[in-house]
């Protein structure tokens, strides 16, 4: 008996790690999704749906090369 809940719960331990890491990889996907479709090079974080420029050093924004997908 005492056999079996060990091996039961080491079973719910590996599960419940397996849940929390695929729920990981699945935000840092989303994350590293552009937003934009322009973007600054210098920083890519500042980013437009229209040519401009950036907002933080005034450079123009670079259109975001959509093949490297």
């Amino acid at each position: 008996m005492k056999k079996a809940f060990i091996i039961l719960s080491f079973a719910g331990l590996l599960l419940g790690t397996a849940a929390c890491d695929n729920a990981q990889k699945t935000e840092t996907k989303d994350a590293a999704k552009p937003k934009g479709k322009y973007y600054c090079t210098m920083h890519p974080e500042v980013t437009a749906d229209k040519p401009g420029t950036c907002s933080k050093c005034g450079m123009d924004l670079v259109e975001r090369d959509e093949a490297k997908k």
